[in-house]
């Protein structure tokens, strides 16, 4: 199995700011953390608001509590509220159940990490981190 290392961290989080200058969107804030949920990299661009690092960071924790992407967290957070409240609860309010929380995943579908990013849409936030991840030559999965 790979390591997340600072190098693969950066690599991720200068291709998916790559790609918002490319979206032209809002300024980010990208978290890297590794499958133990430990910060390898964060990263806030000028102009990102005060809590985008601790927003980015539950997005990246939220990938990690379920083992899938934070996509899968806000479908549940629709139809099964309790389930999200409870988990949010269990884990001190740590997540954050919306899109732009993805886990890094290596070639053979072992977790590495997840990557957090929030600034713009959800959407947006998502693409980056999936541009980020597949730059790294990793696999992306956003639930």
């Amino acid at each position: 199995m790979r390591k997340l290392t600072l190098s693969t961290a950066e690599t991720i989080t200068s291709a998916a700011l790559e790609k918002a200058a490319d979206l032209k969107l809002k300024p980010l804030t990208v978290a890297v953390l590794d499958a133990g949920g430990h910060t390898v990299l964060l990263k806030r661009q000028d102009g990102s608001s005060i809590m985008r690092p601790q927003i980015a960071t539950g997005k990246a924790v939220g990938a990690l509590a379920v083992g899938t992407g934070t996509r899968w967290l806000n479908a549940n957070a629709e139809s099964r509220p309790h389930f999200v409240n409870a988990l949010n609860g269990v884990s001190g309010g740590a997540i954050v159940p919306v899109p732009g929380g993805v886990l890094i995943r290596d070639e053979d579908g072992e977790t590495l990490g997840a990557v957090g990013i929030t600034g713009d849409t959800s959407d947006n936030d998502e693409a980056c981190a999936v541009a980020g991840i597949e730059a790294a030559e990793l696999v992306a999965d956003c639930g």
